[in-house]
């Protein structure tokens, strides 16, 4: 299954000679840059872990040829060592041929996006690649049971049953025999006098003897 990554529709290709490759690397000068061999479309293609460089016709889609990327920075595709535009790619036929051809591109930020693209492509192949890594890795199990003769501690702020009653019951004083002891009784002339009152004594007045049931109508002399 290929998934397109990226299009430009407007690059040049040209055939190059073997020995343009020297110690000091491809240079694109040594082309002629104003006779393209070909122009087309590029499509850059993710097909499993690998991309393919497709240049291929802009009306029909025809393939021209195509560039298969194992990884990048790599030999398959490689920058000129005069310009930022142009790129030498390593294509291959259906057998075991391969060649090395120019490729450049009208803009130069073109070019810049297919490198980036080739480099996202392998940076998250490695990032995939690592997670796989890691899930498949046995991991330590931290034990935390209790080896023979440990023992833990734990401390735990509990009132005592005597400290909660006694915080919920008021004090109540209990007799000798262990009833509850009455009110102490008050003497009201020390009460009155302690809160500075004064008590004036009068004649007495005797209340009118209660009349009897026998004879309401008798009156006591």
């Amino acid at each position: 299954m290929e998934t397109t990554i990226m299009i430009k529709q407007e690059v040049m290709a040209y055939k190059i000679p073997a020995q343009a490759s020297g110690n000091n690397g491809w240079k694109a000068n040594s082309w002629s840059l104003d006779k393209p061999d070909w122009t087309g479309k590029l499509r850059l293609v993710a097909k499993d872990k690998d991309c393919v460089i497709k240049l291929e016709d802009k009306t029909s889609g025809k393939l021209y040829a195509e560039c298969p990327v194992d990884a990048y920075p790599g030999p398959a595709v490689q920058s000129v060592s005069d310009s930022s535009r142009y790129f030498v790619i390593r294509i291959s036929d259906e057998g075991t041929r391969t060649a090395h051809l120019g490729l450049g591109f009208a803009d130069r930020s073109d070019a810049f996006d297919m490198n980036v693209s080739l480099q996202d492509h392998f940076k998250g192949l490695k990032v995939e690649e690592q997670i796989q890594k890691e899930s498949e890795e046995p991991r330590e199990q931290l034990d935390l049971s209790l080896k023979e003769g440990e023992t833990i501690k734990v401390n735990i702020n509990i009132p005592r049953k005597g400290n909660r009653e006694r915080s919920r019951s008021p004090a109540v004083g209990v007799g000798p025999s262990g009833g509850v002891l009455p009110p102490p009784k008050v003497n009201m002339a020390d009460a009155v006098a302690a809160a500075g009152l004064q008590v004036q004594k009068g004649p007495r007045i005797d209340a009118p003897p209660a009349k009897t049931a026998a004879n309401p109508n008798w009156i006591q002399f």
